[in-house]
């Protein structure tokens, strides 16, 4: 699609406005949005995102240092970067990514509030797509785990695999 302003790049920056009722949809390259003063991030930095969230989840902030004196943890260390886990609730910034590690015990419950009780990335699905597609998806990632199964000769859960497959076809 093209850019609706310039009428020669591709249009990469797709709005969606409602005002009244009346939904319009405006179509722009990068440097059009650019001149209309939309600022483009294609990445948002982990830390930038888990501060984010972690503001806009102001109980989980409170749960996270809770559980921290709890169990008395502030001072614990990663030992790549020296992040300490009251340097990460006063700043709400992660040092490196060993710090996941370091203090699993402590982010995993915060993760798991703010991603709907999700731990694990599954992949880009939206919640309300057909349940045609759900299979397939599932088989597909079914499929995949039966073959790391197989390489590890853990056959075991192979077999465990293949009968859910079996069962979803």
């Amino acid at each position: 699609m093209q850019c609706q302003l310039c009428k020669q790049n591709m249009a990469t920056i797709h709005l969606t406005e409602i005002s009244n009722g009346q939904r319009s949809e405006t179509h722009l390259c990068e440097d059009c949005a650019q001149q209309q003063g939309l600022s483009v991030k294609a990445q948002i930095p982990l830390n930038e995102l888990l501060s984010t969230l972690l503001a806009s989840q102001p109980e989980a902030k409170e749960e996270l240092t809770a559980a921290a004196e709890d169990a008395d943890l502030g001072s614990a260390t990663c030992p790549a970067c020296g992040m300490t886990l009251d340097r990460f609730k006063k700043e709400s910034l992660l040092g490196c990514p060993h710090d996941y590690e370091a203090f699993e015990d402590q982010l995993n419950p915060l993760i798991e509030k703010t991603q709907n009780g999700r731990t694990t990335h599954s992949g880009k699905v939206p919640e309300h797509i057909p349940e045609d597609n759900k299979t397939q998806i599932e088989l597909i990632n079914l499929r995949r785990r039966l073959e790391e199964a197989v390489k590890l000769e853990d056959y075991e859960t192979a077999a465990e695999i293949r009968d859910k497959i079996n069962h979803l076809q």
